[in-house]
């Protein structure tokens, strides 16, 4: 299992920052957090608790909304009108 230190954490149980290591075990599917301190152990399966992305305005649809085009008209500011 690979480990890396996660920089910044702290320890939920004993408060102490940056003792926290992380690794995954069964090929990836479960990723576990202990801490160098205290021996804290933490074990998160990637399957049951994977996270979902948030759905935002600008997060990709599963299908592409068509818009009908429609013309538009240019106006010069300097031209006369039929008004004047």
């Amino acid at each position: 299992m690979p480990v890396r230190f996660i920089a910044g954490a702290v320890c939920p149980k004993c408060g102490a920052m940056d003792t926290l290591k992380a690794g995954s075990e069964d090929d990836g599917r479960v990723m576990v957090r202990e801490c160098v301190d205290c021996g804290y152990q933490d074990r998160i399966s990637q399957g049951v608790n994977s996270p979902r992305e948030v759905a935002t305005r600008v997060t990709p649809q599963s299908v592409p909304v068509e818009v009908p085009a429609s013309p538009i008209k240019i106006l010069d500011p300097n031209a006369k009108t039929e008004d004047s």
